[in-house]
């Protein structure tokens, strides 16, 4: 029988007994800390005194490498680990970091995919530098952060994603890397990765090298719809053929839910 583990992320700025009290409180199996490796802010001088104390009290504990400036890497990096633990039970501190950590880690909470819950800690007290010392001491109380579900895009929509991301993926399905890949590469790309949406679809032998309207359609309803009503995707028309790109929301959605290609729902 799997053992579930309690496992506590923690994007990580000038805090100490909020990051370390807690996981001893909780008693924690495991503690991923996201630090931010840009060096623009200077580190604290108790960071090592902290890794030290947590591996006292943590059995395993595990440090990311996250930009903790960015809202989509951190949301990335948080709905990445949870779906990594989708067997465990999952705790993700949103007070230790600053605002921009904290926003990225309470909407991955949201993601109905990671089951991963968000809690704040309040302080016993308040008012120091952070750098020689945390900006806070002691625990006074620990909320939970109520969420409310978000649907983030499935498998199949972030591995089309993915694929009009990446230019150099388009070989062999859409060789001109000057314009955007076409609704009929994306088919082709789908059919090679074996994508669930098209799954049922055959290309049709009578006419070797096209497509039927029905593979346009499944593609049209599975995908592209839902992406282009989120603004993750941009269709237009040139010539007779559409042509499909990604939207700089839409890369941000990518660098947000890619883990899903790994792991799945």
């Amino acid at each position: 029988m799997d053992v579930v583990r309690r496992v506590h992320i923690v994007p990580l700025g000038c805090e100490y007994d909020r990051v370390l009290e807690p996981v001893e409180r909780q008693r924690a199996d495991l503690v991923y800390l996201l630090e931010d490796p840009s060096g623009d802010v200077e580190t604290p001088t108790y960071f090592d005194d902290l890794h030290a104390d947590l591996e006292a009290v943590v059995p395993e504990v595990r440090i990311r490498e996250c930009d903790l400036t960015d809202v989509y890497a951190v949301l990335g990096e948080v709905t990445t680990l949870a779906a990594k633990h989708g067997d465990d039970q999952v705790y993700v501190n949103v007070s230790c970091g600053g605002t921009i950590p904290a926003i990225g880690a309470t909407i991955a909470c949201m993601d109905v995919s990671t089951d991963a819950h968000a809690y704040y800690v309040e302080p016993a007290e308040y008012a120091h530098d952070g750098i020689e010392e945390p900006l806070s001491y002691g625990l006074d109380e620990m909320s939970r952060i109520p969420t409310y579900p978000i649907e983030s895009p499935t498998p199949d929509q972030v591995a089309i994603m993915g694929f009009l991301a990446d230019p150099a993926s388009w070989e062999g399905f859409h060789d001109d890397r000057t314009a955007a890949p076409k609704k009929k590469d994306l088919i082709a790309f789908a059919r090679d990765r074996e994508l669930s949406f098209m799954a049922d679809r055959r290309p049709p032998e009578e006419y070797p090298g096209r497509e039927d309207k029905g593979a346009f359609r499944v593609l049209d309803t599975h995908v592209l719809g839902p992406l282009e009503d989120d603004g993750y995707v941009e269709i237009e028309k040139v010539g007779r053929r559409r042509v499909v790109t990604l939207t700089e929301r839409g890369e941000n959605a990518y660098r947000a839910f890619r883990h899903k290609l790994e792991y799945g729902e």
